[in-house]
């Protein structure tokens, strides 16, 4: 084959490649755009919710987002909005545990915050699943709200209770220092499983104890309200028998989920229900 016949063919292979090349490059462009097409999520929409104010039945609309679809969030990330059908698309579910020793008043604050309105009560080993429906305006704000036994058995339980909560109470005994102790591994367990929830230190039964010596009050005081700062929580005294601070939680985690400007005020008075943050 003479020079000028195989620079012939070498040219034409070249640019035999160089146009495969080409329309390899067009097809992987067109099939890129089909790609980021279908992974934009769906437009976000709106809800009105109100502000909820223990002082007044009415209240000032506040606008919430309310994410349509929780495919693309991490494992870890508590889903704040289910949104499962347009039947359902007014529906806000908050999961919430309690976590804290056995016989510290958890069961009695749950029945105390969820009264007669409790809705498809489940009660297993070492697991008691309540949920609580609230009607804002059109729109409906559904707790599930997970009771964990105080037990060690109770302990292969905490996965599927602290995955996707929004929020963990951290419950002791305010006239037990072993209970507020315990707290330390409660704690730390939960973590594992869940980093985003909102932790909250909570002391049941404060009727009891303000007749407690002042001297051991302010021990116990002390202890919670380290403990609190260490868990970077909010801390609240509270007593199911007289409704002390137990609604109050639950607006607490209201405010803090949807930025809403409802706070409470700090209260480090010994002798009355403390709240600390």
């Amino acid at each position: 084959m003479t020079l000028p016949s195989m620079k012939t063919v070498h040219l034409n292979t070249k640019w035999g490649i160089l146009e495969r090349v080409s329309i390899f490059r067009r097809f992987f462009s067109f099939l890129w755009d089909k790609i980021l097409v279908c992974s934009i999520a769906r437009p976000i929409q709106y809800r009105r919710l109100t502000r909820p104010d223990s002082s007044s039945s009415s209240s000032s609309p506040v606008e919430v987002v309310v994410v349509d679809d929780n495919k693309n969030l991490p494992e870890d990330h508590p889903p704040m909005i289910c949104n499962g059908n347009e039947a359902d698309s007014d529906l806000v579910s908050l999961k919430i545990s309690l976590l804290g020793d056995c016989q510290i008043g958890k069961t009695s604050f749950l029945i105390k915050y969820v009264g007669d309105e409790q809705e498809k009560s489940l009660q297993m080993t070492g697991l008691n699943l309540v949920n609580k429906t609230l009607f804002v305006q059109g729109a409906r704000i559904a707790f599930s709200i997970w009771d964990v036994g105080g037990d060690s058995n109770s302990l292969d339980l905490l996965p599927i209770a602290c995955k996707n909560a929004v929020a963990i109470l951290f419950m002791f005994d305010l006239t037990s220092r072993c209970t507020l102790n315990g707290v330390v591994g409660w704690y730390s367990q939960a973590r594992k499983w869940n980093q985003t929830a909102i932790p909250i230190l909570v002391g049941t039964k404060f009727d009891d104890f303000v007749g407690l010596p002042p001297d051991l009050q302010w021990t116990i005081v002390t202890q919670a309200r380290a403990y609190a700062r260490a868990m970077n929580a909010t801390l609240f005294f509270s007593s199911a028998t007289h409704n002390i601070n137990v609604n109050k939680i639950f607006k607490f985690i209201m405010a803090k989920l949807f930025n809403l400007p409802w706070t409470v005020e700090r209260n480090l008075t010994i002798g009355e229900p403390i709240i600390d943050f």
